[in-house]
């Protein structure tokens, strides 16, 4: 089952209290305090995984809790400190405090992290409130609660292409033709319920990942239809491939209608770059012309055949150019460095 979006409840372990202790030992006169303090609690940590695919394990288990630090000891002993706790998620996942709707962090390279939950200071002991007046202090700190908060984690799939069309456009045939996904095809309007990604390999070890998301219909950002529930698994892409079928009724107005959907949802991803490509001219008689689609905004327009092979090659010759400039620019940038994590002071 694929899950994209789940929210979720996580703790960060409360400090261990200080200790009130006393130092004894044979010939050791008036020994004094000796309350060690608190440890630190642990951090809950969401973690990119490579290997990790769904956010489905976190739909059955809503509550995370990092580990509490343990009390302070006599003879000036520290307690342990919590262990923290890794939510491994795929990645390209956001995390976002559904409280606030305040973005926590994005995951997009593997290892890379994010506290969402401190852990709470360990107390003192009472060998910390000894002074040259009070030699003998009776106080210490109980420890202080760990950081609580609500979270929301959503998947945006990281492709290097995203198919966008409207049901039975030929996006899954397309996929299923050019890599070794396998969607699910049939003659019925949104025959794909879920993302899916797809990996096209080219020579000279190039390859491309497509991203294929259920049909966007009429008024898909208002929530109709599936495409607005899956928009967001197109917007980490690098281009995208606006899909129209060579058979529409009005392929014009089709692709109008995609392009004012996209905007309505996203003005970001509106402005993404893309091109246009007719698909199923094998639905045509034998040297009709595509139909004329005005795409003044597309950087390549192609007409192509999923069943028959035509024009797939240099459409997939296309989109690797396109891909590699875009890579090419996007070199030098790092992922983001995230500060050590620290116990959570209130």
């Amino acid at each position: 089952m694929f899950l994209d979006y789940v929210e979720i409840e996580v703790y960060g372990g409360a400090g261990g209290a200080g200790a009130e202790a006393w130092r004894r030992e044979t010939g050791v006169a008036r020994g004094g305090p000796a309350g060690g303090d608190g440890g630190e609690g642990g951090s809950v940590v969401v973690i990119a995984a490579s290997d990790a695919t769904t956010l489905l394990d976190y739909r059955y288990r809503q509550h995370h809790r990092a580990e509490r630090g343990m009390h302070g000891e006599g003879s000036n002993r520290t307690g342990r400190s919590g262990t923290d706790l890794e939510l491994a998620v795929p990645r390209g996942t956001v995390v976002r405090d559904v409280a606030t709707g305040e973005v926590l962090g994005e995951l997009v390279a593997a290892g890379e992290r994010v506290v969402v939950a401190r852990g709470g200071r360990g107390g003192r002991g009472n060998a910390a409130f000894a002074t040259s007046t009070n030699r003998a202090p009776r106080r210490w700190e109980p420890g202080r609660e760990g950081e609580q908060r609500r979270i929301a984690l959503e998947l945006k799939l990281i492709a290097d292409v995203g198919l966008v069309g409207m049901p039975n456009a030929g996006k899954s045939t397309f996929l299923a033709a050019v890599s070794d996904a396998r969607p699910k095809i049939a003659d019925y309007p949104f025959t794909t319920l879920t993302p899916n990604l797809g990996v096209v390999s080219r020579s000279e070890r190039r390859s491309l990942v497509i991203a294929d998301i259920p049909g966007i219909i009429e008024g898909a950002h208002a929530g109709k239809g599936l495409g607005l529930q899956f928009l967001r698994h197109v917007e980490r892409t690098r281009t995208l491939a606006v899909m129209v079928p060579a058979d529409s009724r009005s392929p014009q107005e089709e692709y109008d209608q995609l392009r004012t959907e996209l905007a309505r949802h996203s003005p970001e991803l509106a402005a993404k770059a893309h091109c246009l490509v007719v698909t199923k001219m094998d639905l045509l008689p034998p040297g009709q012309a595509p139909p004329d689609i005005a795409a003044a905004n597309a950087w390549g327009s192609f007409a192509v055949s999923a069943v028959s092979g035509r024009g797939m090659d240099a459409l997939l010759e296309a989109l690797w150019a396109h891909v590699a400039e875009v890579r090419a620019a996007e070199e030098g940038e790092g992922p983001e460095e995230v500060a050590p994590t620290a116990p959570w002071r209130p």
